[in-house]
Formats: C-alpha cells, structure tokens, sequence
C-alpha cells in the first residue's frame, strides 16, 4: 500500500539549509544581515555598517516611535504657531521651564531641528530599504520558482506515493493543476516547480511605500497650511485676505500668495431646534446661505453651507463652525443725536445660545456737559427669557429675547496701543452710571424698549431686529488627499503581509528502481503555519485522484483499490 506523511510546520529547515539549495532561498526581500568583521573595517566599512543599521527595520520602527514620543510634547506644550497667546502666558506663569523650553524648541516642536532630524532619518531609511527590496522582488517576479532540492523529505511539508502513471503524465497533471490554483508553475527536470502568495511582499513593499506617501503629505501640509477663522453678521462679507480674519495661524513656509482669490456674503443664517422631549434644544438645522465669488472679477454665485458641508474653492475648505446672535443697538446722545448704531454679535456661554459681549462707543460723543467721552456696556443677552431666571435662557431660540445692559463712561483703553478683546470691556478707566439710589445702572430690555442713561447723558435702544451671526473656519491643508490616500494604502498593504502566506510547492514524478513511479509532493512556506501542509494535502488528494495509488507487490489489490485517496500522517513529533 502507498505510503504518505507530511511534516509538522515546526520542522521549517533554516534558509540557506544545503539540502535545500535555492529552493529555500529569496522567499523574502529582506536582506540578510552579516555581522561586521570589526578588526578590518575601514572608513568604507564603517559606512557601509552604519547604512545597514539605518536601512533595517527595527531602526525605522525605532525612529517611529521616538517621532511618536516627540510629538507628544507638541500636544501639551503651546506652540507658536498655533497660538501665541497662550506661549505668552506660558512664559508668564513659568518663569524657570520657559528658557529651558526655548533651547530644547519644545513652544515650537514640529519645526525645531532634533524633530526634523528624526523626521529626516525616518525618511532615508523607509527609503533606503524599499528601494533595494523593490529592485530584488522585481527580480524575482521576472525569474522563476527555483527547482526541487535533491531531497524533498527535508521540507516541512512533505508526501509521497507510487502510482502506474507515466512520471510525463504525472508531471502534466501537476502543471495544469497548480496553474489553476493560480501558482506560478513550470518544468525543471524531473519536477514542477511552483510559488504563490506574492501579494504578501507586494502589500509589505506597499505598507513601507504608504508610511512616506504619508509622512511626506503630513510635512507638506504642517509647512504649508493654513487656517483662519471669521465671524460674520447676516449682510456682512467676507475677502480672504489676511486683515480679514479673527485669527489666523499657518505652516513656516506658507505665504500671503498662497491665499485663494475669493469673498463671501451672509446672506441668511438658519437655525432650528427640537421644540420638546429629552433632546429638547437640539438643533436639527444650521445652515447659512451665502453668495460668493472667486477671484477680482468672478461672478457672484448661491450657495448654502451645512456643519461638515463645506464650500470648497480651490484648496481651500470654508466650513461652519459657530452660530450666535447680534442684538441691533442703537445709541444717542443727550442731544438724541445718533452716536452708535450697530448689530452687535455676542459670544455663546451655552447649548441655548446665553451669550455675553461688550458694545463700545469709541468716537462722536459728548457728555451733558459737551466734554468728549466714551461709553461701554456690558450686555448679557438670553434668546428665550423665563421671569425669574435671569442667568440662563431656556432655550436656544428667539422666543422672548431680553438684553440685560450695564452702563459705563470714561476711557476704554482703545487709544493706549494695547490689543484688546472687542467682547470684554476693560473697565479700569471706566467709571459705572449710578442711578438715583448710587446704584449702578442695569436693565432689563425687551426689543424695541429704551434705556435712558442719568443725567441727561442719553439713551439706549434695542431695536426689534436682531440679526443672527455665523463663524467660519477656512482652512487649507495641501497634502490631504495623500494622506488619505497613503492611509488606505497602509491599511491594504499590512493586512496583505499579514494574512498572505508565501509559498512553494514541488512535485517530482519519477521512475523507481522497481519500474513504478513515484511521486512526491513538498511545500514550504516563508514562516510556520500549517496552511501550508493543509494546501498541499488538498493538492496531493487532487493529484492522486489522476495518478492513483500502484499497490505494492505484498498488497492485495482489493484492499489498494478501497483506499484511493493518500493518508495525511503528521511526521514524528508534530502535533496532532
């Protein structure tokens, strides 16, 4: 009876084995490392060990991690690039971590010279390993499956049976039926040779590939981007130039050229809100509807924005960030002559829009006495007023909108030179209005209602229409679709070298001393697992079924002829 047995995976001969020859070699395109004969190395020498060391993965992955590690003080340390005022206030409140931070550039990392020295060598050795692994995998797929090694019996997967084929037909049978399995296959000598799985180096060449596809997008984008943000009142515009923004922050190398050519205006904004149940003031819509126009002499366009909708012009994305609302304040003198008239946009504290701000008259009036002065109020205003709850509105929307303003004169401070916030009032030069019990004057309004100022210094009107405001963030960050891309890439290509298994299958068809033929089949794979002897009995019970078993001359032919398919018998000490 034909006998058969395949090897357990943990028997994987060691690659460059003599028995195996170059049947185990090049089913990986890692390059082998030789230790450095360390008494005979020379300048050259020495170079050449230090680019093998930079070249080799456990280096890149170590410069991973350390590029890992330096950003995360990017993340808790305040960069200059990103806001400056908090650095200042870093500065202030550090006194002694301040310079020690300044020489080791961690208040700006990703641009300090050890990052972009990480960076860099990250980049020559994802390089200098791909390059040479890429040129040798091109040259495998260009060549073919090594032949059989004399002695089969040696691979971790192995069977064997003699059958009355012809070893021709055998060796045909094999061909046609490994080609199927999609092997690259073909004739040497008495044996087919075959291999399999390429996709596995592919997706590992297109992983390492994806990391610089990535880390170059990433570096192009930090040095190039930009962002701004810019609150907008219904009716207002907006022109992408660097006066227009709020605030503003961009890569090193970024320049005011690199701004897209185009304006915008406010048209209307839209909110609305769940009116009851547990997710009662939820907006359910905001959208602003604005026309626009690209470049000096562009048409105007209609467009609406949505959160996570942007309008997209160019290489930049304008999103909508932010919703609030702008009272229309009205201001005169004691004379009732007009010295302020504006919507006045407040900042939200709150899910249902409580919001807070400063109205500032700076030039144009005139106390009772006809002496120069300047008014600033400080306004608390609630969409949806409930009596007896004037800390919060209760919902979101304009149902009963009240404006709560306190009265101040004197200096604001804008004269001085120093930057201030335009929604807090510095009250250092400011002196409160005081009603006729000393108290300071605070009110209450409801749209259309007055606020008359003591002493004949004027009034105060919140007018009926209170517009709406919306922010908008545009930003700018090149490279974004590569990462994208890159990231994918990375994805495919790990999962491709985890999951496919390289491997060879050999089927040698040859005449035995007896006159009968024997057949044997071995596999072996680039690392243990045992798919590749479970492959290679489904192969072995498929050829048999062409090329049955020959019964020995001791064998009844009857017994031969019930048992057609070969046995699978795991070799001495393998698991069962």
């Amino acid at each position: 009876m034909s006998e058969t047995k395949t090897s357990a995976p943990d028997s994987t001969p060691a690659v460059g084995d003599e028995d195996l020859g170059a049947a185990g070699s090049q089913l990986s395109t890692a390059p082998a490392e030789d230790a450095p004969n360390l008494p005979s190395l020379g300048v050259i020498g020495w170079a050449r060990w230090f680019w093998r060391q930079l070249t080799s993965m456990r280096v890149a992955l170590l410069l991973l991690l350390l590029l890992s590690l330096g950003a995360i003080p990017g993340s808790l340390i305040p960069q200059t690039g990103i806001d400056e005022t908090k650095v200042a206030e870093f500065r202030k409140a550090h006194e002694t971590l301040a310079p020690i931070y300044d020489k080791l550039g961690l208040f700006n990392v990703y641009s300090s010279v050890w990052f972009s020295a990480i960076y860099i060598l990250l980049f020559v050795s994802l390089i200098g390993c791909i390059v040479p692994r890429t040129w040798q995998f091109v040259g495998q797929l260009r060549g073919r499956p090594p032949g059989a090694p004399k002695r089969l019996t040696r691979l971790p997967a192995y069977t064997t049976w003699r059958t009355e084929a012809e070893p021709e037909q055998v060796r045909e049978a094999a061909l046609a039926l490994l080609k199927k399995r999609r092997f690259r296959a073909h004739l040497t000598g008495d044996a087919v040779a075959a291999e399999k799985g390429y996709l596995r180096e592919v997706g590992n060449l297109a992983f390492h590939i994806a990391l610089i596809v990535m880390l170059t997008a990433f570096a192009w984008g930090q040095l190039f981007k930009s962002e701004g943000n810019k609150l907008v009142v219904e009716g207002d515009g907006f022109s992408n130039t660097l006066t227009q923004y709020d605030d503003f922050k961009s890569g090193s190398l970024f320049t005011q050229d690199d701004l897209d050519p185009f304006s915008f205006n406010l048209k209307n904004f839209t909110g609305t809100y769940e009116a009851s149940g547990p997710n009662k003031g939820t907006p359910r819509i905001y959208k602003a509807d604005i026309s626009y126009s690209v470049g000096a002499d562009g048409k105007d366009k209609k467009t609406t924005i949505k959160v996570n909708e942007p309008l997209e012009i160019g290489d930049s994305k304008v999103y909508l960030v932010s919703h609030g609302y702008a009272p229309v304040i009205t201001i005169r003198d004691g004379k009732g002559n007009i010295v302020y008239r504006d919507a006045v946009p407040l900042l939200p504290l709150d899910g249902n829009v409580t919001s807070t701000g400063a109205i500032k008259v700076m030039d144009g009036y005139r106390n009772a006495k006809g002496e120069r002065e300047q008014l600033g109020f400080q306004a608390f205003f609630l969409p949806t007023y409930v009596k007896g709850n004037e800390l919060a509105s209760q919902f979101p929307a304009l149902l009963n909108p009240v404006i709560n303003l306190e009265a101040y004169h004197g200096d604001l401070g804008v004269d001085a030179g120093i930057p201030q916030s335009v929604y807090q009032l510095n009250k250092k030069n400011l002196k409160g209005f005081k009603d006729a019990k000393g108290a300071q004057v605070r009110e209450n309004l409801k749209p259309g209602e007055s606020m008359k100022l003591p002493n004949g210094a004027g009034t105060v009107t919140f007018e009926k229409e209170i517009k709406e405001w919306a922010g908008f963030q545009v930003a700018r960050q090149p490279g974004s679709g590569w990462a994208l891309a890159g990231s994918l890439a990375a994805i495919f290509g790990l999962a491709a070298s985890l999951f496919i298994q390289r491997r060879r299958v050999w089927v040698r068809a040859a005449t035995g001393s007896d006159g009968v033929t024997v057949v044997e089949m071995a596999g072996l794979g680039r690392s243990e697992s045992a798919k590749v002897p479970e492959e290679l009995g489904d192969l072995a019970g498929i050829l048999y079924e062409q090329a049955p078993g020959a019964p020995d001359a001791e064998d009844d032919p009857a017994e031969s002829e019930a048992s057609p398919d070969p046995q699978v018998v795991p070799a001495e000490g393998a698991e069962k």
